[in-house]
């Protein structure tokens, strides 16, 4: 009996425990509701589920599962996968079926909508095909959490969704091409309503109808919320300060908003943030001190945005920073040495900014920098070493700088080094071993510099590009390029290298895409042209000045650009390669073959042709009217040929064209009529060819066109001035054609508003000089003295030309500078005066208005021309005395008033003692030391010559002929100096005087 006293208690706690187990068990056990169940099934099968396969936008999602399938007749729906139900109730109050890849429609009428106490739902990453978001969201009031991101919903959101008060997040994000869009209405009642959220996500949804009031209302959330991300929304004005400011916000995302301008706050940031990212938007101003306030950032993106002045020293102070971005701005200044503060860092992007000095030698604190781009700035002195002793480094680009020295030598034996670019800078020195054989290496891009010795020899063999070019390496082509099997991009070009190339081993090279050896006249690249190559991913190929004599034949599916230009290739275009042209290479879009010997008719463009290129060659023929199938062309460049017939009137209509160069051949008949409208030609060069008939004033519709050359032709007509309204146009030459009548001009102020050069010589012009376009010459009324760098019109794959006379010389500019100006109106008829409106003409470097019948005095504001280099005012009617004003002319070198009236004494001093006797013959009445006739008093004669100079012997006869002399060799010489030097290449073409009527 004591024993069952005893036992008791242990008998009574466990029927206690057996109990309570069955009491929990009966609610972890039960089913959920038959409501909610057949609801569920029923959304279930409105859906398809593809489990074969994963489709490419479920790349986005952590993990994928297909959740439905645990979902089946008979089961309690709160143990299906996705499904959450409350323990009490067992109402379903969760559902996530993310990453699920559901396929089809969101009806208007899902059950989805009957589970009236959901409280999340997240449907995110599925295809619901374009469907809209149906009205009957607002049904699930209960509803806290609701995330419809990514799953191909578009068109409005609907208002309905403003009867969720109690959402506490929102992610409606989406894909850029889905157009889903939020109106202004529906906006002010989710903001109003939904009073708690903490997280608003809204990533690509059109919100380009909200406006700077609307975005405002925000602040109505200050107390909630926590994470904003409105990125690619289409936002624009001007943002409020205040968002920026919201107490609690920890994330903030508002990049790729193109025209959201604001400026940063100078106070009363949100100090929580963690996560700031206003990338690819138009926020302008000072990056402010006040940004040390966010000491628990840890991602800063202010890159692509309009931001200027120097970084302050306080961001330097975000010691949390892990990822730092302020690439594609305008700071300037010198990178602080306080970057190492930032002992987290792993990623950090400065490029393209005006930073400048030296790279601070800090990073050793920086032991988990990943990435490093410093590229695009004005930095230099020496590459830091220490830069190549960072273990984790994975990036390190420092292109586009001014960087000097050598490459560090040594390197980490634990480098991640992955990437290396120093391309553009001045370095120096030998290529180092660790370049050759650092088993990380995928990309070495040391182009553009001063780098010497040879190249060695490869045994890195995950390299996958490899730029050297333009640096003066010399030896042999390194045959362990061949054996880099992973090799995508090849650029050797602009080098010394010497020996034999042998094309047919890169087939070795399976994964090439592009491969440029071009500008090297000492290889010789042997081409077997018996047998293809085969390049199967091979998409570039520039074998440009590179002493090939042969096309080289490959097979290469993906080709997109060749270039064979400047090469010994002679004769016809093989029959393979036409045959390539048109059925194999269906991707190419740039073909250049110029400045070779090549003869026949014309290779045809393929369909979708972008450049085409065949200039200075000696091809013969028509332009076949299949030049009409090749709409997409963008520039076609035949000129210097033999080729004959008429200009397909369809190239006028091409949309995409926009350089049409066909100039020096022997076509006959018009013009094209029929420029379209909305074109985009900028470039036409159309001389030197037989060309006649009237302009066709369709030329007016090419409002972006910028060079208009039609010299050299048998064109009739009259001065085309309804030209004048083009706003782009610099360049236009009517040269040595039929035109006749007056020149005028509207009385607008914008006739001709970029003009800069303007040659209308050697026509049948009449009537007095065009004041009324002179005056509005305002691209030759402008000096930009601030520009130091040449800066030549277009660049790239096309060069603008024109030829012109230049003291007294035909000349072919191969490239025309942007400050270059001149006005060449000479062998016409036309009389009277010569406009004084010309001296405002500030900018101009060349007027010739000879063999005209000019008459009056030579205006004095000829004087303020203070940049002219030469003036041609020959066999005209001129009468009256030189402006003794024209000797401070400082840039003159060429002047000629011979076969004039003039009369009195000849101006001396200055430039003026350079002069000789030709710059003034047939002046009867003129006189001075220039001329052989001497003024008839001794004393009327302005004083020539110093003691010294008399005493030297150097006296002006001796100048005169040492310039006369040295005017044809400096002129000669001087371009062709220029041309090498890259300074402005003006190449003499003709060295004859110009024709007259």
């Amino acid at each position: 009996m004591r024993s069952f006293f005893i036992l008791l208690p242990y008998f009574t706690f466990h029927l206690f425990l057996l109990l309570l187990l069955t009491h929990f068990t009966s609610y972890t056990f039960s089913l959920c509701s038959q409501h909610d169940s057949s609801a569920l099934l029923q959304f279930k099968h409105s859906f398809s589920v593809n489990t074969s396969s994963k489709p490419g936008f479920l790349s986005m999602c952590l993990s994928f599962s297909f959740k439905t399938e645990s979902w089946k007749t008979g089961t309690d729906c709160c143990e299906w996968d996705g499904v959450t139900c409350d323990t009490v109730s067992d109402h379903v109050i969760g559902l996530d079926l993310s990453c699920n890849n559901l396929k089809g429609e969101l009806q208007p009428n899902s059950t989805i909508y009957k589970l009236r106490h959901l409280q999340q739902l997240n449907l995110a990453f599925n295809h619901f095909s374009g469907s809209s978001m149906p009205i009957g969201i607002g049904d699930l009031v209960n509803l806290t959490h609701l995330n419809l991101s990514f799953c191909h919903l578009k068109g409005n959101t609907p208002s309905t969704i403003s009867h969720l008060s109690k959402l506490i997040s929102l992610d409606l994000s989406s894909y850029s091409y889905s157009n889903m869009e939020i109106n202004p209405l529906t906006w002010k009642k989710l903001i109003h309503n939904a009073t708690n959220l903490r997280e608003l996500h809204l990533n690509s949804v059109d919100m380009s109808s909200i406006t700077e009031s609307s975005l405002s209302m925000l602040k109505n959330l200050s107390s909630s919320l926590v994470s904003l991300s409105l990125s690619e929304t289409e936002l624009q004005g001007n943002l409020s300060s205040d968002i920026l400011s919201l107490p609690n916000l920890q994330r903030l995302d508002l990049s790729f908003n193109y025209n959201l301008s604001g400026q940063l706050p100078k106070s009363n940031w949100s100090s929580p943030l963690r996560y700031l990212n206003l990338s690819s938007s138009a926020f302008s101003g000072e990056i402010p001190y006040s940004i040390g306030q966010l000491k628990s950032l840890t991602q800063l993106d202010l890159s692509h945005c309009n931001l200027d002045g120097m970084v302050p020293l306080s961001l330097w102070n975000l010691t949390q920073l892990t990822y730092l971005d302020l690439s594609f701005n305008k700071l300037n200044g010198e990178i602080s040495p306080l970057l190492s503060n930032l002992k987290h860092l792993i990623h950090c992007n400065l490029a393209y900014n005006n930073f400048s000095g030296g790279i601070p030698i800090v990073y050793g604190n920086l032991n988990k920098l990943e990435y490093l781009s410093l590229s695009s700035n004005k930095l230099t002195g020496q590459v830091p070493s220490s830069l190549f002793h960072l273990p984790h480094l994975f990036i390190l680009g420092l292109s586009f700088n001014k960087l000097v020295g050598p490459i560090p030598i040594e390197i980490t034996k634990r480098s991640k080094l992955s990437y290396v670019g120093l391309r553009d800078n001045m370095l120096n020195g030998t290529i180092p071993h660790w370049c050759y054989s650092l088993p990380s290496l995928l990309g070495l891009v040391l182009g553009d510099n001063h780098l010497t010795g040879f190249i060695g020899e490869f045994s890195t063999y995950s390299l996958q590009s490899l730029d050297l070019s333009s640096n003066n390496l010399h030896g042999h082509f390194p045959n362990s390029i061949y054996e880099l099997q992973n090799l995508t991009n090849l650029d050797l070009s602009s080098t010394n290298l010497s020996g034999v190339v042998d094309f047919h081993q890169f087939s070795k090279l399976k994964k090439l895409n592009s491969l440029i050896l071009s500008h090297n006249s000492f290889i010789s690249i042997n081409i077997d042209s018996s047998a293809d190559s085969i390049l199967p991913n091979l998409v570039d190929l520039d074998f440009s000045s590179a002493n090939i004599n042969s096309f080289p034949k490959f097979q290469a599916q993906n080709l997109q650009t060749l270039d064979l230009s400047n090469n010994y290739i002679h004769g016809k275009i093989p029959k393979w390669f036409h045959k390539k042209l048109l059925n194999s290479w269906k991707d190419i879009i740039h073909i250049n073959l110029s400045f070779k010997m090549l003869q026949g008719h014309l290779p045809i463009p393929p369909h979708g042709i972008v450049h085409f290129l065949l200039s200075n060659n000696n091809f013969t023929g028509n332009i076949s009217s299949t030049f009409c199938n090749a709409s997409s062309l963008y520039i076609l460049n035949l000129a210097h040929n033999n080729l004959t017939g008429m200009i397909p009137q369809c190239l006028g209509t091409f949309p995409h064209l926009s350089i049409l160069d066909m100039q020096m051949n022997n076509l006959y008949g018009s013009i094209p009529r029929t420029f379209s409208k909305g074109n985009a030609f900028e470039t036409i060069k159309l001389n030197g060819n037989q060309l006649e008939g009237p302009l066709p004033q369709s030329l007016a519709q090419c409002s972006n066109l910028e060079v208009l050359d039609l010299g050299d032709n048998n064109i009739e007509d009259t001065f085309p001035n309804w030209l004048e309204t083009l706003p782009e146009l610099q360049v236009l030459s009517l040269r040595s054609n039929h035109l006749h009548g007056a020149i005028t001009c509207s009385s607008t102020k914008h006739s001709f508003p970029k003009l800069r050069i303007f040659d209308a010589s050697n026509n049948n012009f009449s009537g007095p000089l065009p004041t009324s376009c002179i005056k509005n010459f305002q691209g030759m009324i402008n000096v930009n003295d601030k520009k130091t760098d040449l800066q030549y019109m277009r660049n790239g794959y096309y060069n603008d030309s024109v030829v012109v006379i230049v003291k007294g010389f035909f000349m072919e500019l191969k490239r025309i500078l942007t400050t270059f100006t001149t006005i060449d109106l000479s062998n016409n008829m036309f009389e009277g005066r010569i406009p004084q409106v010309i001296g405002e003409l500030y900018s101009l470097k060349g007027l010739n208005l000879s063999n005209n019948g000019i008459t009056g005095s030579i205006p004095q504001s000829l004087s303020n021309l203070r940049n002219l280099e030469w003036l041609d005012l020959s066999r005209n009617r001129l009468t009256g005395e030189i402006p003794a004003a024209l000797t401070n002319l400082n840039f003159l070198s060429f002047l000629n008033l011979s076969q004039n009236h003039l009369e009195g004494i000849i101006p001396t001093g200055q430039q003026f003692d350079t002069f000789g006797n030709n710059s003034y013959e047939g002046n009867t009445m003129l006189c001075g030391f220039q001329l052989s006739k001497s003024c008839k008093n001794e004393e009327d004669l302005p004083p020539h010559s110093t003691s010294e100079d008399e005493e030297s012997g150097f006296g002006w006869k001796a100048v005169a002929i040492g310039y006369a002399c040295g005017a044809i060799f400096g002129l000669l010489l001087g371009y062709n100096v220029f041309f090498f030097t890259g300074k402005p290449q003006w190449l003499l073409r003709l060295c004859k005087s110009p024709r007259m009527n």
